[in-house]
């Protein structure tokens, strides 16, 4: 099989763990790139950092970004948006605020939180990849409305692991949120029928390549909609159980270029 198009996560993934990508993974990459290859950042992350990471790779490919809630063609120009409506915004805050779980959302470049939290702000403003983004503490969400911010994404965080799980099934009682998680002690919330395999979907559309033609990698729960999308789904060595199950290839950790060895096997062989 030919492969058009590689879909790629980053933390976890693409990224090893010190949030770099490795010498053999980029010139993987470049040798995927000259074979005309699509190589598209699908990420849970903000958009900026994405494109930041896309710049430095010298990718000029789309970029699924904030789980498929947003997506830029090879311009970095907007070519499909899923933000979370306003009314549900407050909904879903009201309720993390009631659980007393942290929480803050993305819109296209800037991080929002209702509080100040150091080890947080440190996480997104000190190294980690993403490139000093801007971090608004907002007083109400009302101001939000009145600026018709872009909501596209809401990450909790919380040790508590049975917490956390009583909150997903409030959140999923909704009815009209997706919820994913990358990590075991956050949770991803997004619009309705909003995911990393969705936006892959249309991207694929509107490029005109067939699913059986896609590769996508990744780690974590959220990655999964675009592992069952793509011909070939591909987990991490160091990806969860759910995800392996619903992989077809298994490939090396993100610290021992799994990444370049998938291109390595599948695309440069």
């Amino acid at each position: 099989m030919k492969y058009k198009l590689l879909a790629i996560d980053m933390d976890g993934t693409l990224l090893n763990s010190n949030n770099e990508v490795s010498s053999r993974t980029r010139l993987a990459l470049e040798k995927a790139k000259s074979k005309g290859v699509y190589v598209v950042l699908s990420t849970g992350r903000i958009l900026k950092s994405a494109i930041s990471y896309a710049r430095t790779l010298e990718l000029k490919n789309p970029i699924i970004a904030c789980n498929g809630a947003v997506v830029v063609d090879e311009n970095e120009k907007i070519i499909h948006k899923r933000p979370i409506e306003m009314e549900l915004v407050e909904k879903i805050a009201k309720i993390a605020m009631e659980r007393k779980i942290y929480y803050h959302f993305y819109d296209e470049t800037k991080f929002y939180s209702y509080i100040k939290v150091d080890e947080i702000l440190k996480f997104y403003s000190e190294g980690n990849g993403y490139f000093n983004i801007d971090i608004h503490i907002f007083d109400s969400i009302s101001e939000l409305k009145d600026k018709n911010t872009n909501i596209y994404k809401f990450l909790f965080v919380d040790n508590d692991k049975n917490k956390l799980n009583s909150f997903r099934k409030e959140l999923e009682s909704l009815g009209n949120v997706s919820i994913s998680s990358s990590w075991n002690n956050n949770l991803e919330a997004m619009g309705l029928n909003v995911s990393k395999g969705t936006a892959l979907e249309e991207l694929c559309k509107k490029l005109n390549i067939d699913p059986k033609e896609v590769i996508a990698i990744g780690d974590s729960e959220n990655d999964i909609s675009m592992i069952r999308f793509a011909g070939l789904g591909v987990a991490m060595g160091n990806g969860n159980d759910d995800v392996k199950k619903n992989a077809d290839y298994i490939t090396d950790t993100n610290d021992n270029d799994g990444v370049a060895k998938v291109i390595e096997k599948f695309i440069l062989e």
